[in-house]
Formats: C-alpha cells, sequence, structure tokens
C-alpha cells in the first residue's frame, strides 16, 4: 500500500516538472527478481524508474542523503539502502544481495556516481556484476536522457523533455564466485548494454560501436 502510494504521489509530481517517453516497458520482466541497471544522471533517476516498475524497487542511495530531512524522508519509504560512495560498501553489498535472495527487484548505477560534464557514461564499477553472479538474476539494462536538465528548467518553470528507455533483459555468462578479473569484463558488458540505449553523446568512454564490441552474453 505504501509503495503504491509514493509511486503515484512521485508520478503526479514528475508530470508537472517533465514530459516524459517510455520505450521498452515490457522488457521489465513479469516477476521479481532482477536488476535495473541504469546510467545516472541527476537525483530524479531514481523517481523515474520508481514509476515505470511495476515492482517494489529497492536501489542505493548516497549517505550523505541521510543528513537531509527531506531526502531522507523520501528515500527512506522508498526502502533505499544507504550506500557510502567512493569505498566498497560491504554492508550495503550485503543488503543488496539479500534483496536479490528475496525475490525482490534492485535498482543498481554501475558507475557509482552521477555524471559529470557533458553527463556521460563513465567507466562502470564492479557491483552490480557481482550481485548478479552471486544470486544469478537477470539484469535489464535502462537508459535516461534529459533528466539532467530538470533541475535548471524547474528554476526556469519549464517542464522538461524525458527519455526513459528499457532494454532486453540478459544474464551475464557465468554465476556464483566470479573472479574480480571476470567482474571487471562482466561489468563493461553491462555498461555496453546500457550505452546501446543512449544516444552517442551520452556514451563516454563506452561510445564505440556496438557492433564492433565483443559481448559475451
Amino acid at each position: 500500500m505504501l509503495f503504491r502510494f509514493v509511486r503515484a504521489f512521485v508520478d503526479f509530481v514528475l508530470g508537472l516538472i517533465t514530459c516524459r517517453e517510455y520505450v521498452g516497458l515490457e522488457n521489465i520482466p513479469s516477476e521479481p527478481p532482477y536488476i535495473l541497471a541504469t546510467n545516472h544522471l541527476s537525483g530524479f533517476d531514481s523517481p523515474l524508474l520508481l514509476v515505470i516498475c511495476p515492482h517494489a524497487i529497492r536501489a542505493f542511495a548516497a549517505a550523505k542523503h541521510r543528513r537531509n530531512p527531506l531526502y531522507a524522508s523520501i528515500l527512506g519509504m522508498m526502502g533505499s539502502i544507504w550506500v557510502k560512495r567512493g569505498e566498497v560498501d560491504r554492508r550495503a553489498l550485503k543488503e543488496a544481495l539479500a534483496v536479490l535472495e528475496r525475490g525482490e527487484a534492485l535498482g543498481v548505477a554501475p558507475e557509482g556516481t552521477r555524471a559529470r560534464g557533458p553527463y556521460a557514461l563513465q567507466e562502470g564499477k564492479v557491483g552490480a556484476a557481482y550481485l548478479a553472479t552471486r544470486a544469478d538474476v537477470p539484469i535489464v539494462p535502462v537508459g535516461i536522457v534529459g533528466s539532467e536538465r530538470i533541475m535548471r528548467n524547474l528554476a526556469r518553470l519549464r517542464r522538461t523533455d524525458v527519455q526513459i528507455i528499457v532494454g532486453e533483459p540478459f544474464r551475464l555468462p557465468e554465476s556464483g564466485r566470479v573472479r574480480s578479473k571476470k567482474l571487471r569484463q562482466y561489468t563493461d558488458l553491462i555498461m555496453h548494454r546500457i550505452a546501446d540505449l543512449l544516444p552517442v553523446a551520452y556514451r563516454g568512454v563506452y561510445s564505440e560501436d556496438s557492433q564492433s564490441v565483443k559481448r559475451n552474453g
């Protein structure tokens, strides 16, 4: 009940400040567990994913937001997993793994932080690949375009065009305990799947032509 209320409220607010286009919603699995892996442009990304997902979705949130009364309340209601940025937060990884083992959906931004500068993809961190292999769950790639402009346009009382593209689910080539070298390769695989959904200007370090990138899945 709380999840439906929060989602309806967020959907209403987003409707006031954005014009949204959704592509590929049929690619979201009918049942969890699965991982939604997305690029990260702004603080609006998690709310945008919340309203498209038919299942309650848990996502990581920077621990620094716990000091913000507004953010802390909203993220707390969404069941966010607090994570310390810039380090391997084993507690957060353990909590995320438990979410998947309980059969729930998990939202992850493999970059680990918001894109800077031109809002292009940065090198992904191995956390998403670690969780997907340990829990043996599918990954649903998601590309978000335009959310980085919401705050700037809001100050000008303008609505922002935002596009959310959901790609086909896929599984990594192996599961269980995977060596760090393989996790690095699988992270690049995840990031290329996300990049394929984005305009060239958003692909950053993953801007190679998709046909020239060797994939393992």
